[in-house]
């Protein structure tokens, strides 16, 4: 009942959802050497992929998140509780959907890749006809360069509050072991 499950649980969702899709997908097609499944069966394996990763993406960066606000405090006395963990895990949706959805409205699509057996975001085509490189550079920024950012900036705190935590506890420790001693000494 932790609210740090309710996001781990949003994680395990969004990669079912990619492995169930996606395997299907690939295991059918691979059989088959090229995309049999056609041009609609590509557009939904291609959001289904897309929608999964950003949402695993996201979720990474919630934990994040989750995990510098309870452990840094840097709001105070602010307590991550399981609607604030819910509302992340929507949050991850909606930018997931964000993300997904406009090569299905226009910009950019989703085509075969690698193998031909998997489709995803047209990363190829350059002549701007579907304003791949616009849709490129979004995914890029809005789907990589603030997550993670997010998330370094979240551990690197983290990681240093541990840091002066830990020290703080080995000068108390040192500090007790001195007074023993003098204690020891004028006794």
């Amino acid at each position: 009942r932790s609210h740090l499950n309710y996001i781990l649980v949003n994680l395990a969702v969004a990669n079912l959802l990619v492995a169930a899709i996606g395997s299907f997908t690939c295991f059918v097609c691979f059989a088959f050497k090229y995309m049999v499944l056609g041009p609609l069966a590509c557009k939904i394996e291609g959001f289904t992929a897309t929608l999964g990763g950003m949402v695993s993406l996201w979720s990474l960066a919630v934990v994040a998140v989750e995990r510098w606000l309870v452990i840094c405090k840097p709001l105070g006395q602010f307590s991550f509780r399981s609607h604030h963990a819910i509302m992340g895990c929507a949050v991850t949706w909606v930018f997931a959907l964000a993300a997904a959805l406009p090569p299905l409205l226009g910009w950019s699509r989703y085509i075969p890749e690698g193998m031909q057996c998997s489709c995803g975001p047209d990363w190829y085509t350059t002549d701007n006809k579907y304003n791949n490189e616009s849709y490129v550079m979004f995914l890029f920024c809005f789907c990589f360069a603030v997550p993670f950012g997010t998330m370094v900036f979240c551990y690197s705190n983290l990681l240093y509050t541990m840091k002066m935590a830990a020290q703080a506890q080995a000068d108390s420790i040192s500090t007790q072991k001195a007074e023993r001693e003098v204690t020891r000494m004028v006794v």
